[in-house]
């Protein structure tokens, strides 16, 4: 074989081994990349409920262009509203729903397992704040004839 023709392939499989090792390692870093703590992080936003859901039902796009960051992640906000409904998901957590009287939809948020323990002495008509992040806003559906909660996840109680 040419001298020349195996330093070419020398090379070449320098170039690929280094890419390889480069991928995996960015792949690895991204995948074990920790969460964000949204608990131990400074909230973006403090509002009630009423005052998110009438956001959302006023101007769904600019709701979204407020509370959601350019990579797509959630600002955190603290919603304090009245609970109406305590449930649990088909996971095991917590769901508690913060609505006012008048208001068209509530707020739903959704406890991490972690937090459920902290919603385990919640009644319904207790005044809450919950700190959490967004995942869809509220809205009408036309199809089922009826307004749709605000989402929240990862959510936790505040001592107040």
């Amino acid at each position: 074989m040419n001298p020349k023709r195996k330093r070419i392939l020398k090379v070449g499989a320098i170039v690929v081994s280094a890419v390889i090792v480069i991928a995996v390692s960015i792949v690895l870093y991204l995948f074990n990349m920790p969460h964000r703590n949204v608990q131990n992080t400074k909230s973006d936003y403090k509002m009630s409920s009423s005052e998110l859901v009438k956001e959302y039902l006023e101007n769904e796009t600019q709701a979204n262009a407020r509370y959601l960051m350019d990579d797509g992640d959630s600002k955190i906000l603290e919603i304090t509203g009245h609970i109406t409904q305590i449930k649990e998901n088909y996971d095991g957590q917590k769901v508690l729903i913060l609505k006012e009287t008048n208001d068209k939809a509530g707020v739903s948020c959704t406890f991490t397992t972690e937090n459920n323990n902290h919603a385990e002495n919640l009644q319904i008509g207790d005044l809450v704040t919950i700190k959490g992040v967004i995942r869809a806003g509220a809205s009408y559906n036309e199809g089922l004839d009826m307004y749709e909660n605000v989402i929240i996840e990862k959510s936790d109680l505040l001592i107040q």
